[in-house]
């Protein structure tokens, strides 16, 4: 009976006997079940067989567990705001061994490339984390609990994702995918943050806002929109690094289908990060447009992005125009600083820092400081200050010799970057795009000196793979060259090379 089911087509097997009483004894056990669970257990078996099939592909193509990061990174915090009480943050963490777990089963029998990860980001990234292990013996550290929670997007993402990326992540397709899904949500993001401003908050939103965004949301009677992120100043930086590395990518890439889809992301990712009203955001732009004109070599374009730049600068500082929109106003406080309470107040917070960290050169402790010292060591010192900065969170949590070593990391990231943007990738097109992928890091940088948005998602996520593409340009450099040579196109899904 079985022979003859292996000779019959699959549309066959479906009418023997045999494979009908299966199916007849299959519905009637879901239907008891369904009848007995009620709704709940009808929607659990609901997402079940789509939960199977997703972790079938995800065991087999590893790859979709970084899709699964990067999607996460932009929606995980929203979800808090609809479903309470669920730490979906923690979810990114899952995620990112479960990859490493698929990793192992898919290439059991095949050989595994160990040595793309063996390059010096991966390094930089083991150093990086190894110092946040030591502070584990931080004395001034009142909790270890809270070192848990701040650690991960310090320097644990960083460190589980940039080996992860080098070893599958490392084809041209791939940076043409994660550009693409970048886009998607940021997009997405803006429009979310529109609804919230030209419709209103939904239920959920409100409720956040009414319990604790509206301090730092809600200013003059003005609504910040803050989309599906964890904060308007998170939106404002994200979206400024979108709208950069879209409209950069749009003006390098072939094909008119992908410059429509990137001048989009470019266009709305620059609009939401005008609806957040976040100030710090404005040095996005401006620090990542230098660093592309920089990138180009060209004295002509040096000498009109600089005009350019200057002329925005002027825009913002110099004249009220515009002054009418509340998010015009609100960024051109961020060129005017000497009339700005908030950074006077930042200046006397750094003041008084600096008296306590003269005599603790590893800080205070990782957790010490911002929201995770507010919530398990408020009675800490540094829970009362607040840091407002990235690099003052590190200064104050790791002590000048993590600042320092922070800012040698970024440094020799930015660096060499250039260097491999100026002088050693051919393609003039992927020489663009990879300085896009420049410009959105250098932007989000000069971000952090104002806001804590590094080590934060999506922000963190999507830049530390950047620099994975980055670090591996001229290897995409060479695939590039190789499938012109074929005649295929470059940002093709299929290639295989």
């Amino acid at each position: 009976m079985f022979e003859s089911l292996k000779e019959k087509s699959g549309a066959e097997k479906l009418q023997h006997p045999l494979i009908i009483a299966v199916v007849v004894l299959a519905a009637i056990a879901l239907g008891i079940i369904i009848a007995k669970g009620g709704i709940v257990v009808a929607a659990a078996l609901l997402v079940l067989f789509p939960t199977i099939i997703y972790l079938n592909r995800f065991l087999n193509n590893p790859r979709i567990g970084i899709y699964t990061v990067v999607i996460l990174g932009f929606i995980a915090i929203g979800l808090t705001r609809y479903i309470r009480n669920v730490p979906f943050g923690l979810t990114v963490d899952g995620f990112l061994v479960i990859t490493y777990v698929a990793m192992f089963f898919r290439y059991f029998y095949d050989k595994m490339n160990w040595d793309q990860a063996n390059r010096d980001l991966t390094y930089l990234s083991i150093a990086w984390f190894g110092y946040t292990i030591l502070q584990l013996f931080n004395p001034e550290a009142l909790s270890r609990t809270a070192w848990f929670y701040a650690m991960r997007g310090l320097s644990m993402y960083m460190l589980l994702l940039i080996p992860m990326s080098f070893m599958i992540f490392n084809r041209l397709r791939y940076l043409y995918t994660f550009l693409y899904l970048w886009g998607i949500f940021s997009i997405l993001g803006t429009l979310k943050g529109l609804q919230q401003l030209y419709i209103g908050p939904d239920p959920a939103e409100q409720y956040w806002l009414d319990t604790v965004g509206a301090v730092t949301h809600i200013l003059f009677g003005e609504l910040r929109a803050f989309s599906f992120f964890s904060d308007a100043g998170q939106f404002g930086a994200a979206q400024g690094a979108a709208g950069v590395v879209g409209i950069l990518v749009g003006l390098n890439i072939k094909g008119l289908t992908n410059k429509i889809f990137f001048f989009t992301m470019g266009f709305m990712g620059f609009w939401g990060m005008m609806i957040s009203g976040t100030r710090g955001a404005m040095i996005v732009p401006m620090v990542a447009g230098a660093t592309y004109i920089v990138h180009r070599k060209n004295v002509r374009v040096i000498v009109t992005g600089g005009v350019l730049l200057a002329l925005i600068y002027a825009f913002f500082a110099y004249t009220y125009i515009g002054q009418g929109n509340s998010q015009i106003r609100r960024m051109r406080t961020a060129f005017q600083p000497e009339e700005d309470a908030s950074y006077l107040v930042r200046l006397e917070n750094r003041r008084i820092l600096a008296g306590y960290l003269s005599s603790r050169p590893f800080g205070g402790g990782i957790g010490s400081a911002g929201d995770w010292g507010k919530r398990f060591s408020p009675q800490g010192f540094l829970a009362q200050i607040a840091t407002d900065s990235w690099y003052v969170q590190i200064w104050a949590e790791q002590g000048i010799i993590g600042l320092i070593l922070h800012l040698f990391i970024l440094s020799y990231i930015l660096i060499k970057g250039s260097y491999f943007v100026m002088f050693r990738l051919k393609n003039p097109e992927l020489r663009g795009i990879v300085s896009a992928l420049m410009a959105g890091f250098t932007g989000i940088m000069g971000a952090s000196y104002g806001n804590g948005v590094l080590g934060q998602m999506p922000t963190g996520m999507l830049i530390y793979i950047s620099w994975v593409f980055i670090f591996i340009s001229q290897q995409l450099d060479r695939e590039y060259t190789y499938l012109v040579s074929k005649g295929k196109s470059p940002w093709s899904l299929t290639n295989k090379t």
